[in-house]
């Protein structure tokens, strides 16, 4: 298992969500990333999820 890193931001660039998890895979990552932000109403929010590589797979602004 690899250490994903999700964070989303207010536009004042607060940041609201600070988390860790743990993953299979990036394919996992982005699903179980997606999941956390609907969950926490936080995907239309800006928000990046990024790999233990520093990938960058979900993002939006």
């Amino acid at each position: 298992m690899k250490s994903y890193k999700l964070t989303a931001f207010e536009a004042t660039g607060e940041k609201i969500l600070d988390e860790a998890f743990q993953a299979e895979n990036d394919n996992a990552a982005k699903e179980i990333g997606e999941k956390l932000l609907t969950e926490k109403n936080l995907l239309e929010k800006t928000h990046r999820c990024t790999s233990p590589s520093g990938k960058l797979l979900l993002f939006h602004s």
